[in-house]
């Protein structure tokens, strides 16, 4: 276990469902990520052991701190997802969802709805606290579910113990569409003691030292920002403005490779997802989409990826 050096200040991977499985975990952690977060976990899963919740718990060996967030309003089933993940080894941390704007998981009183009732958010964080035997427990938020309440829940978080947090600078009616308010998380920076990470539209080496310095910051979380785009962590780690072509098809097939690694064969169109965002913005972009679109053999897509990339640098 490493400790999470907050005075240095970290670049953190956000959980994102769909998008930051172990594949693309241990690529971001290779090329310059601190911090990874396992996708967002039902407590209520976990609580009924569920197979393909226990995949989503595994995580590479270069995931070190690793924290796995859960999401949950109901104590008991809180209780025993902690005391699960406490048989898990190479979990590092706990981190509460308060802020997924999902109506599935809202209309289950969990992710951001959590925001409408402050004190029961504060209880499931002791609950976490009390029975975890992690090293770290801590929360993401959003800023409000309608309205926003920065120094309400930023006190209500650090009151429960948490060690540090992470906010997304939009309210839950705000959704991904907003303008992201980063004075509202230099708001809450300055509310409290503990370490805070800025999140929300961070897409580029530029608009993270502007998050850091409007904010206060020292430590950012990138989400959304990372879809495409996973070389950003290259460069904030580096301290590099821009990303050579052929770093990036380096990550690419980094990525490509241990996707397929990871989900066998039926990785392979999984990619197409990632690649339909990786290709953006090249020439001849959409014959090679719909190229790759009826590819299903590894090699075969390999070649495919080394060759519309390599050619484009």
């Amino acid at each position: 276990m490493k400790t999470i050096d907050f005075d240095q200040g970290i670049i953190a991977l956000a959980p994102l469902a769909g998008y930051t499985d172990l594949p693309f975990r241990s690529v971001v952690k290779k090329f310059g990520a601190d911090l990874t977060f396992s996708e967002m976990i039902s407590s209520n899963a976990l609580q009924h052991n569920s197979k393909k919740t226990f995949k989503m718990l595994e995580k590479s060996p270069l995931e070190t701190p690793y924290i796995v967030q859960i999401a949950g309003s109901d104590l008991i089933a809180i209780r025993d997802a902690v005391e699960i993940l406490n048989d898990i080894e190479g979990i590092d941390g706990i981190d509460l969802n308060c802020g997924c704007p999902v109506p599935k998981v809202v209309s289950q009183s969990s992710g951001s709805s959590l925001l409408l009732d402050l004190p029961h958010l504060g209880k499931i964080i002791e609950t976490i606290k009390k029975y975890s035997n992690k090293q770290y427990t801590s929360a993401k938020v959003r800023l409000g579910f309608s309205e926003k309440i920065p120094k309400d829940i930023a006190k209500a978080v650090e009151g429960s113990g948490v060690d540090f947090m992470s906010v997304h600078g939009r309210t839950r009616a705000g959704a991904y569409k907003a303008a992201v308010d980063y004075d509202a998380i230099a708001t809450i920076k300055q509310s409290v003691k503990i370490p805070v990470l800025a999140n929300g539209d961070i897409t580029s080496y530029e608009k993270a030292m502007e998050v850091k310095k409007i904010t206060g910051c020292n430590s950012l979380m990138i989400g959304r920002g990372a879809i495409g785009n996973p070389w950003i962590f290259h460069q904030l780690k580096h301290g590099e403005n821009s990303v050579d072509s052929a770093l990036k098809a380096e990550i690419i097939l980094e990525h490509y490779n241990s996707m397929v690694e990871f989900h066998g064969s039926h990785g392979v169109s999984m990619f197409r997802k990632h690649l339909h965002v990786y290709s953006k913005g090249y020439e001849e972009a959409s014959a090679f989409r719909n190229k790759i679109n009826t590819i299903i053999e590894i090699e075969q897509m390999r070649d495919e990826i080394e060759l519309f990339f390599s050619i484009h640098h």
